[in-house]
């Protein structure tokens, strides 16, 4: 059997996660069990449109903060959190330390875009 190596990763969001899906959706005319659990739960839970996600990232990433990651920019566009607490709990899967300034930059943004 031959041994998987994985070459990189990279965060997608969500939306980027269903447009994908929808790529292999048309190319292979049918989805398999799991493809088909993970469809339905992105046609239930995402509702932010892909240019919207795209605007919103860009502005996030144009805010250069340094401890502000990939993986976190892709966790705010997929939660979209409305308040200072929704937003700390998105960022405390790692320890990240953002001023409450960066904090308060990042969750004005979000809201422009929702």
């Amino acid at each position: 059997m031959a041994e998987l190596q994985t070459i990189s990763e990279t965060p997608i969001s969500l939306i980027e996660m269903k447009e994908k899906l929808s790529e292999i959706k048309k190319r292979d005319k049918e989805l398999n069990f799991r493809a088909k659990k993970v469809e339905e739960y992105l046609n239930n839970t995402v509702k932010i449109k892909q240019k919207k996600a795209d605007e919103l990232k860009a502005d996030l990433e144009s805010l250069k903060l340094q401890r502000l990651k990939q993986s976190h920019i892709i966790k705010i566009i997929d939660i979209q959190p409305r308040d200072m607490d929704s937003l700390r709990a998105v960022l405390t899967s790692e320890s990240t330390t953002l001023k409450q300034e960066e904090l308060s930059k990042i969750l004005d943004i979000v809201k422009k875009h929702v």
